[in-house]
């Protein structure tokens, strides 16, 4: 039985600096492969990756577009430089495709007309989302770190609101972002000369403990968990309290069999368990965790919430 014909499957921007070659081949395979509803773009980690793929944008939202995807372009999520007020305030000014804002920069550039909210700014209660929806918010998504209980508030303010509400069920947890670029001083080398090192890790710089534990992944600024957030067992829950966009983050797996995971449990097309040891073959050594949602620490892995 399938958990609803009104859930969508989007897929999240890369986080990481892909070459331009990889990101054409990736969304070409998502576009003619993958099934997904609605894909965002654009850079939101760091304004110097940009020039890199910005040509191939709209090559890329054509194609996708012309299979039959929903595109929206999303903002950086943090704002400094002046490159990076004139980035956020010309994507601010689009009217087509949709636009998701990641920084209060977005919002005061883009005023009251329709936009999307991004996980980088903090829809943690429902006091918060009605003033979003108040700024012209249509739509938001919710950090990954929120519990389930706090997860159905939100999602039923949202809805009473008539704003779409969506929830990364896939990919590494975006924890913080910073000023500084820990990338580039791991390697001895500073922001304004990174020389794009984050390029050579397409799935971020592992950080361990002292005593060689992995603990978290380094993004150029961003910090995200080591493990991938998984949420395919509770993805029927989460539905049904009202979230209406289930996102994947773009990792260095084969994304479009782990779009299809998630895609035949939401058709009940094959069992939740028979759907996520597709998902953790696919995910190989990297762990897969839903600690967050059950209000613990966000690295644990809660087995029990996955029936048999």
């Amino acid at each position: 039985m399938a958990v609803t014909d009104m859930t969508k499957l989007t897929l999240g921007p890369i986080a990481y600096h892909w070459s331009g070659e990889e990101r054409r081949d990736f969304y070409a395979r998502i576009a003619d492969e993958a099934p997904v509803d609605e894909v965002y773009l654009g850079e939101v980690i760091c304004s110097k990756r940009a020039p890199f793929h910005e040509a191939d944008l709209p090559d890329t939202i054509e194609r996708l577009e012309r299979a039959g995807k929903t595109v929206i372009v999303s903002s950086l999520a943090e704002v400094m430089l002046a490159r990076e007020r004139k980035a956020t305030a010309d994507l601010a000014e689009m009217d087509s495709p949709e636009i998701e804002l990641n920084n209060a920069a977005g919002l005061f550039a883009r005023g009251k007309r329709p936009h999307r909210v991004g996980p980088f700014l903090n829809a943690y209660n429902e006091a918060t989302i009605a003033w979003m929806a108040g700024q012209g918010a249509t739509h938001v998504t919710l950090p990954a770190e929120l519990p389930r209980a706090a997860i159905a508030v939100a999602a039923g303010a949202a809805r009473d609101l008539g704003l779409g509400v969506e929830l990364q069920v896939f990919g590494r947890a975006p924890l913080a972002v910073s000023a500084r670029c820990y990338h580039a001083r791991a390697h001895g080398r500073t922001k304004d000369n990174c020389q794009f090192v984050c390029e050579q890790d397409p799935d971020g710089m592992p950080l361990a403990t002292r005593d060689d534990h992995p603990i978290l992944r380094v993004n150029g600024i961003q910090t995200q968990s080591e493990s991938y957030v998984d949420l395919l067992p509770e993805a029927g829950e989460i539905s049904a309290m009202g979230v209406t966009h289930l996102r994947l983050m773009p990792q260095a797996v084969d994304m479009v069999e782990v779009a299809w995971a998630f895609r035949d449990v939401l058709d009940g097309a094959c069992t939740v368990a028979d759907a996520d040891a597709r998902l953790r073959a696919l995910c190989g050594a990297t762990g897969l965790s839903n600690g967050f949602y059950f209000g613990t620490a966000g690295y644990r892995r809660i087995e029990a919430a996955a029936p048999a």
